[in-house]
């Protein structure tokens, strides 16, 4: 199946990008549809991250244009961008010594103007986010009291508290045990309007709460369409090198 879709909010045209002379994407184009949740997946160093990052406006293609809601990113102030994108990056970091709440009230910044104080709304929509993260007891916590699957949950919270119709995830889950892990997916999962592209690992949690699949192969989209339809046997077996079968609606790996 080719690699372009349907209702798109995110429009890859030819994206290619290169660093230091290595060729990390090449000739990627996909439309991402609106208000699902599309699984970017691939090993290691096949440019997942690097893919978000150009979505984002943190990078610039080699080659290529990305539009986000039918503008090219590179035309957004970054404050308008801001208030289209979240992005949670792979790891949890913050350079600064905040609480938990005063972190998760940064992603309210997008919507305030200069000089302003937060309101009402902003400090309710902060709490909303962090209960929804269960992360409100944390509130008061700073990044050195807080664990690292601590401080991704905040991260995660702080996303959801700037109210953008498109979220980009970079391995949310990664540092989470399992029920946090599907307790952050099934929140996406009910996260109604939001286009959501998350890169994971895990095919069978992918399997489960996500609509669609963009699979990355050298840099190149192998598939872009139903996720059901793409973790196939064969597709398995081209990116991982490993044999794998579905099963009562699982993967399960042949060892």
């Amino acid at each position: 199946m080719g690699c372009n879709y349907y209702d798109t909010m995110i429009r890859l045209q030819h994206i290619s990008m290169s660093y230091g002379g290595r060729e990390i994407l090449r000739d990627v184009s996909a439309d991402i549809a609106a208000g699902r949740i599309t699984a970017v997946m691939g090993p290691n160093g096949c440019g997942k991250t690097t893919l978000l990052r150009l979505i984002g406006g943190l990078l610039e293609p080699t080659a290529g244009t990305v539009t986000v809601d039918g503008r090219d990113v590179g035309s957004y102030r970054p404050r308008e961008l801001a208030q289209k994108v979240a992005f949670v990056r792979q790891h949890a970091q913050t350079d600064f010594d905040f609480s938990a709440f005063e972190t998760v009230l940064m992603g309210r910044n997008p919507w305030q103007h200069r000089l302003q104080n937060e309101s009402q709304e902003d400090w309710d929509i902060v709490e909303r986010c962090m209960r929804q993260t269960g992360t409100w007891e944390l509130r008061f916590a700073k990044p050195a009291q807080m664990s690292g699957g601590e401080l991704q949950r905040v991260m995660i919270a702080r996303a959801l508290a700037q109210q953008t119709p498109v979220l980009l995830m970079d391995e949310p889950v990664s540092n989470l045990d399992i029920a946090h892990q599907i307790d952050v997916m099934r929140l996406l999962r009910e996260a109604e309007g939001k286009t959501t592209m998350i890169v994971i690992h895990d095919l069978n949690l992918a399997l489960q709460f996500c609509d669609d699949l963009l699979l990355l192969h050298d840099g190149r989209c192998l598939y872009h369409g139903p996720i059901g339809e793409g973790l196939t046997e064969g597709n398995i077996g081209t990116v991982y090198g490993v044999k794998a079968h579905r099963a009562d609606g699982r993967i399960i790996f042949d060892y």
